[in-house]
C-alpha cells in the first residue's frame, strides 16, 4: 500500500508539530458559493484513523473567538472602495492551490481561510478516500462556521480536486490501488493529472501549498523502521513536495510563491516521532533550499516551508500524549501561550504575498519560538535558576 497523505492532518508529537496526512486528493469539480447563513457544523470523524498511516488534524476555535483574532487585514467587497490603511496584505487577482485539505481543521485549512481573508481565490487538492465525505460536507454547510473569515463572509472554495500525491502519473499506480473501491468514481488524481487539469480549467497559478504527509511506521523507533516504511515516509513527506511542484511549476506566474509545512523534528531529537518522519522532515527542508534556487531560477517563483509547533488537532489526541506535548511548549517556549492554526495560516499569508519578496529558501519557525531553546527550563534542575516569569 502507498503511504497516504491527507489534508493537513498533523502528527504532533514534541515541540513544534508535523504535518501528516494520508494521501492528497480531491477532484470534485464542485463549485462552492458563500452563503451566509450559518448552519450547524459536525465534525468529520470518518477519515481520522489511529493507525501506523493516521491523518492528523487539527481542532479550530469556535467561530467567535475567530472573529475576534485579525487572521489577516483585507478588505471585502463591501469596503472595497475604502482605501486600505497600514500595510495589508492583498492577494486579490491571485489564484492558490493547496494540496492536502479534506477537513476543515488543520493547517491547509487555516492557510485556506488566510489567503481568502487576502483575496486568493482558493483550488484544493483532497486525498481521493475523503473526497465525497469532504465535500458533501462542504456542500450541506457543515463547514459554514469553519468558513467565516474575518468580514462575516465564508471562504469560497471554487473548485475541488482528487490527489494523491504519492503517485506522479497513472503508470505509477499500482493495480490494487487502481482496483481499490475507494478511488472508484475518481479519475486524474495523480500529481501531473492534477496540475494538468488546473492548467484545462484556470490556466495558471499562482500560489502552490503542500500540507500533507504520512509516515506508516512513525510509532516505531527509527532503529525498528523497516526499509518499506522509511521509503514510504521519504516519499509521501518529502518526495511529494518536489513533485508537487516540478508539475506545478510550469503553470505558476512568475513572481509566485510555494510553501510547505515541517517540524523541528528534522533537527532537533523527538523522542516519538519515529518511521523515518524526522529524516522525511529533514529532506524537506533541505530540498526547500535547493528549490528556491531552481526555481526562483527558472520562474521567478519562491519556495519555503513553516516549521510549526504543537496542535491539539484530532487524531493526534488519539495519540494520547499532544496535551503533553502543548503542556511543554507552554512551559518552555519564549511565549507561553498555545499555538493557534490562524497563526500559521498568517504567516503562509504573508509569505504568498508581494511583502515576503526577498523571502525564499528559509524555514519560518511559527512555534512560540519553542526551537530556540536548548533545555527545557521545567526541569526540578533549573528550579533555582532566576528565571522570567510572567507579569501577568
Amino acid at each position: 500500500m502507498a503511504a497516504s497523505a491527507a489534508s493537513s492532518f498533523q502528527i504532533t508529537i514534541a515541540r513544534p508539530s508535523i504535518f501528516s496526512t494520508k494521501r492528497i486528493s480531491s477532484v470534485c469539480s464542485t463549485k462552492f458559493c458563500a452563503d451566509t447563513r450559518k448552519q450547524s457544523w459536525n465534525r468529520l470523524a470518518s477519515s481520522c484513523q489511529v493507525s501506523s498511516t493516521q491523518n492528523f488534524w487539527r481542532n479550530f476555535t469556535s467561530t467567535s473567538q475567530k472573529l475576534e483574532k485579525v487572521v489577516t487585514k483585507a478588505k471585502s467587497e463591501a469596503d472595497g472602495s475604502k482605501a486600505a490603511s497600514g500595510l495589508p496584505i492583498d492577494l486579490k487577482g491571485k489564484r492558490a492551490f493547496i494540496a492536502g485539505i479534506a477537513d476543515d481543521n488543520g493547517y491547509g485549512w487555516a492557510i485556506a481561510k488566510s489567503l481568502a481573508a487576502a483575496g486568493a481565490e482558493i483550488l484544493v487538492g483532497t486525498w481521493v478516500p475523503a473526497l465525497n465525505i469532504f465535500e458533501t460536507s462542504l456542500r450541506r454547510g457543515k463547514f459554514d462556521e469553519s468558513r467565516v473569515l474575518p468580514d462575516g463572509s465564508l471562504m469560497e472554495i471554487t473548485k475541488v480536486y482528487p490527489l494523491d500525491a504519492v503517485f506522479d502519473s497513472l503508470e505509477d499506480v499500482p493495480e490494487d490501488i487502481k482496483s481499490n473501491k475507494r478511488y472508484a468514481g475518481s479519475s486524474k488524481w495523480t500529481v501531473s493529472e492534477a496540475a494538468e487539469s488546473v492548467k484545462e480549467d484556470f490556466g495558471s497559478i499562482d500560489i502552490l501549498v503542500h500540507s500533507l504527509a504520512n509516515g506508516p511506521e512513525v510509532t516505531k523507533p527509527l532503529l525498528e523502521t523497516t526499509r518499506k516504511g522509511y521509503l514510504a515516509a521519504i516519499s509521501a513527506s518529502s518526495y511529494s513536495y518536489v513533485s508537487l511542484l516540478k508539475h506545478f511549476l510550469p503553470i505558476m506566474n512568475p513572481g509566485g510563491s510555494s510553501i510547505s509545512l515541517t517540524y523541528i523534528a528534522s533537527e532537533r531529537i523527538i523522542p516519538g516521532y519515529g518511521g523515518g518522519m524526522s529524516s522525511a522532515k529533514a529532506a524537506l527542508e533541505s530540498d526547500t533550499r535547493v528549490l528556491a534556487f531552481e526555481a526562483g531560477r527558472k520562474k521567478k517563483v519562491r519556495v519555503n516551508t513553516i516549521s510549526a509547533g504543537p496542535l491539539r488537532s484530532r487524531a493526534a489526541k488519539a495519540i494520547g500524549f499532544i496535551d503533553m506535548m502543548i503542556d511543554y511548549s507552554i512551559a518552555n517556549a519564549p511565549l507561553q501561550k498555545e499555538l493557534s492554526a490562524d497563526e500559521v495560516g498568517n504567516t503562509a499569508a504573508f509569505l504568498a504575498s508581494p511583502l515576503a519578496s526577498a523571502i525564499t529558501g528559509a524555514v519560518i519557525y511559527v512555534d512560540n519560538g519553542l526551537n530556540a531553546m536548548g533545555v527545557g527550563i521545567d526541569s526540578p534542575l533549573f528550579k533555582e535558576l532566576n528565571i522570567p516569569k510572567s507579569e501577568e
